[in-house]
């Protein structure tokens, strides 16, 4: 079984920052693309940032330029580090990373629990 663990939200006033971080434990050979999503009240989850093992990276355009995803390979983990946060960056976010167990070629892909993050004005 794979498990992703996030840590690292809370309360900040708008203009503040927050860092996300997410570990991946379980029995893994390879991990490839590993992602944030949020989820606001009333809303569809959506994309935040997305990396993949090589290291290139995909924004959504409402976090461009204030958030930035990474991620340390040896420990399964990556990260997102939220600059000049808005009230509207108020949601639940959420982790996933897509997984192949050892003994399988395939990739699956996993979600954290998620953590929330709440930004007032």
């Amino acid at each position: 079984q794979v498990q992703l663990v996030e840590s690292g939200g809370g309360l900040v006033q708008a203009g503040g920052s927050l860092r996300l971080s997410c570990a991946a434990s379980g029995i893994i050979f390879s991990i490839n693309a590993m992602g944030w999503y949020r989820q606001a009240p009333g809303k569809q989850r959506e994309l935040v940032a997305a990396i993949v093992s090589g290291g290139r990276t995909n924004y959504a355009d409402s976090v461009k330029g204030r958030f930035t995803i990474s991620r340390d390979n040896a420990k399964n983990t990556v990260y997102l580090e939220m600059n000049s946060l808005k009230p509207e960056d108020t949601a639940v976010y959420y982790c996933n990373a897509d997984v192949a167990r050892y003994g399988s070629r395939r990739y699956d892909t996993y979600w954290g629990q998620g953590t929330q993050v709440t930004v007032s004005s």
